[in-house]
């Protein structure tokens, strides 16, 4: 299956704890693989200690976030990051070993975002190669460059506002697979938020959740703090002309766009438009690397 995912263009990610995992009561995965022909243990041991990739060198969900899956929680664990991941529209799909309980698709998972709010997704899972090879075979190819995040972007968040040059900074730059997914996420974001608006204009109890998750920190970026944030008073005089851009909608004016959201590594910004409001367009301007290096 690893393999079938590879020739579609996809990776098949493991945890980095994965050889700790229990096959029984009694033998982990690495006492098990032991039984295994030498060249079979070999890249197995390879792909699991060295190889990877690892799921969990870019996941998405943190240890503070609650998620069940038949009624057991799932925080930390594949079934957690994928769930979170497929509610913030991130095609993220499970393979599974048998025989074990994951023998059936979908799986069901609830996040728990607040106390009285809750969202419930269904996963698609796999077990076996055939349903794999024949649902990857019809599904588009995934993002590979720059200008195919542009055109998903625009299509998927229709929500969002998006400037006719706002991912001209992109070009020149290498395409990196991990931030072109992280910059999807937050363009989710936004544009879950901008949906988030009762019709008489006040924020829906969704959208107060995701205001303090991705706005305040709660749910930031590894405890390095909120995903989205204002840039410094400083930086605001220092580079006001950087941070000013033609409104997408009416050309002949400007958008002072101090906001913004924040991917890591490569240091990749998206500026847009604030505040969030239910009778005011959602300006994406600039999606790019970071304007305010000094």
């Amino acid at each position: 299956m690893r393999t079938i995912a590879a020739r579609f263009g996809r990776e098949l990610r493991c945890h980095r704890s994965l050889l700790g995992a229990r096959v029984t009561h009694g033998m982990s995965i690495q006492q098990a693989v032991q039984a295994l022909r030498s060249d079979e243990r070999r890249a197995l041991m390879q792909w699991f200690t060295r190889i990877g990739p690892f799921w969990d060198d870019c996941r998405q969900h943190t240890p503070d976030d609650y998620i069940e899956c038949s009624g057991d929680v799932v925080t930390d664990t594949a079934v957690g990051e994928a769930a979170w991941c497929c509610l913030h529209s991130m095609d993220i799909r499970l393979v599974s070993m048998v025989p074990s309980r994951w023998g059936s698709t979908p799986i069901m998972a609830q996040w728990f975002w607040s106390a009285t709010g809750r969202d419930r997704v269904a996963i698609t899972n796999y077990w076996a190669c055939q349903p794999l090879e024949v649902d990857l075979s019809a599904a588009p190819m995934p993002i590979g460059s720059w200008q195919r995040l542009r055109d998903v972007a625009v299509a998927r968040y229709v929500s969002l506002t998006f400037g006719p040059e706002a991912f001209d900074p992109l070009e020149g730059h290498p395409f990196v697979v991990g931030a072109a997914h992280r910059l999807l996420f937050l363009l989710s974001v936004l544009d879950r938020l901008k949906r988030s608006f009762h019709p008489g204009g006040e924020r829906t109890a969704e959208g107060h959740a995701i205001f303090q998750d991705f706005f305040t920190g709660r749910a930031g970026d590894g405890g390095r703090g909120a995903l989205f944030s204002d840039s410094s008073d400083r930086e605001k005089t220092d580079f006001r002309s950087e941070l000013t851009f033609p409104h997408p909608l009416r050309p002949s004016e400007a958008l002072f766009c101090p906001f913004h959201g924040k991917v890591q590594t490569p240091q990749l910004r998206i500026h847009f438009s604030a505040p969030i409001r239910a009778d005011a367009p959602l300006c994406v301007v600039y999606v790019g690397p970071k304007i305010t290096k000094r």
